[in-house]
């Protein structure tokens, strides 16, 4: 198991120009091990630059970022060997797809690792089938997939280098709750079987709740909440006052206690409120 950490760090965009912004501002955080880490925030909150930051694609203009201790800009020259212990996916992946087939983009990160082709085959079926990807689609070309079958093909393409560490930026985003309820049930399935860390970047409160073990919350560059799910969900206020759009569920227990009934407004999925409400009727 992969510990990613990151001390202090801050990142601006645009440096040294008119147009600088501070997406970054000495965020400190350490990823737990073997769990699955939400990390949400608005628009601009500072999120998905944070985590391009923990496989290099960004380096940081001040503090570190450490995988299993160790610096991962102390050996600038092997970056690269970080970008495969931590696998990213970012936000519509299937725009980045770019071979002639998909077993062919599917094995391009093995086959960038110097693995035989051997292992390079066993790799891309096996992460095809882990995501729910018909073999016969290996064969084919991006461009004859459909939507989900395309962010599955792309979540594939990082599933087979077998990472330590697996980000997904909006895995969800743009698709019907058939596809959301497919992907996730995917990348759940594969934290449980690989034993990898898992980190999701979502603007979902309702994903995070059904989700995630650990939610983190970022604001203007700032992380200003981090903590299992439920210390984070219990409290809905703060998270509103964030700007974020607490679970519907939750809006309904903080409408119910406005109106005079004692229930306990941390609740953030309907088998808790159903639970909640039950102790009233008795």
């Amino acid at each position: 198991m992969a510990e990613i950490s990151v001390e202090n760090v801050s990142f601006f965009h645009g440096k040294g120009t008119p147009y600088e912004i501070k997406a970054l501002d000495g965020v400190t955080l350490n990823i737990v091990p073997n769990t699955i880490t939400g990390i949400i925030g608005h628009t601009g909150s500072g999120k998905s630059t944070l985590v391009e930051l923990f496989n290099g694609i960004l380096k940081p203009e001040e503090g570190r970022v450490l995988l299993d201790g160790a610096d991962i800009w102390a050996k600038p020259k092997e970056i690269r060997s970080v970008r495969f212990r931590v696998g990213l996916v970012m936000q519509y992946p299937e725009s980045q797809l770019f071979e002639e087939t998909i077993r062919q983009d599917i094995a391009f990160g093995p086959r960038n690792m110097g693995l035989s082709e051997q292992e390079i085959a066993e790799r891309v079926e096996e992460a095809a089938d882990f995501v729910g990807l018909e073999r016969e689609l290996l064969e084919k070309s991006p461009f004859d997939l459909s939507g989900g079958q395309k962010r599955r093909a792309a979540i594939a393409g990082i599933i087979a280098m077998r990472p330590d560490v697996l980000i997904l930026d909006e895995p969800a985003a743009g698709l019907d709750p058939a596809g959301r309820e497919a992907i996730f049930s995917n990348i759940m399935e594969y934290r449980k079987n690989s034993g990898s860390t898992v980190v999701i970047v979502s603007h979902s409160m309702e994903d995070m709740a059904r989700y995630c073990d650990r939610v983190m919350v970022m604001s203007e560059g700032k992380l200003i909440m981090n903590g299992t799910r439920d210390e984070v969900f219990s409290e809905p206020e703060r998270l509103a006052g964030a700007g974020l759009d607490i679970p519907q569920i939750t809006k309904l227990m903080l409408l119910l206690r406005e109106r005079g009934i004692e229930v306990d407004t941390g609740v953030y999925t309907s088998e808790r409120a159903y639970e909640e409400l039950l102790k009233l009727f008795k």
